[in-house]
């Protein structure tokens, strides 16, 4: 009874998101536990106090682009466009348009690059988080790099990797760009 109502929430994921959770079902198949235990964490990644939607989104594009440019760039993409981040701003930070972006948002993608490249300025973006957002925006800024490191590390674990691809932003296709910083 209890597998089936959680492969029924995977379903209702999937449909929703338009996004392949195969990897998902087997873990699920495999063991419930393990399933049970993943989806506890995974609800890490909904914790966004303090930090305004565009540069929280925008550490969790940033840090799945460093991971994966593929399906999951895009699943992102779709959760922050049904935040109400707007489209152009989406698309600048998946093309890496560092211009394009308010100083705001640009802190969210450099410090989630900082943390992830263990970057000689990861300290002074820290804070600089830390003076806008205060503690709890580090720790939720912290929370979606972790946790968005993990779903391309776990889809690779168990064969569901895939290459990269372009991504669908406001209707337009974007290839994901490595990002660089602005002078």
């Amino acid at each position: 009874m209890l597998k089936k109502l959680l492969s029924a929430h995977i379903e209702a994921f999937e449909k929703h998101y338009d996004y392949d959770m195969a990897y998902a079902h087997r873990m699920l198949s495999a063991s419930r536990g393990a399933f049970l235990r993943f989806a506890l964490f995974s609800r890490t990644a909904q914790v966004r106090e303090q930090v305004p939607a565009a540069p929280w989104f925008a550490a969790r594009i940033a840090a799945t682009l460093f991971e994966d440019c593929g399906p999951c760039t895009q699943l992102v993409v779709r959760m922050a466009e049904e935040a109400g981040v707007d489209s152009a701003t989406v698309r600048a930070i998946v093309a890496g348009d560092a211009a394009a972006l308010d100083d705001e948002t640009l802190l969210g993608v450099r410090f989630a690059r900082a943390v992830l490249t263990r970057g000689v300025d990861c300290a002074a973006l820290h804070d600089e988080a830390l003076r806008r957002w205060g503690e709890r925006g580090v720790v939720c800024l912290a929370l979606i790099i972790a946790n968005t490191r993990v779903y391309p590390t776990l889809k690779r674990a168990l064969g569901y990797a895939h290459a990269c691809s372009r991504v669908e932003i406001g209707g337009q296709a974007v290839a994901p760009a490595l990002f660089t910083t602005r002078a």
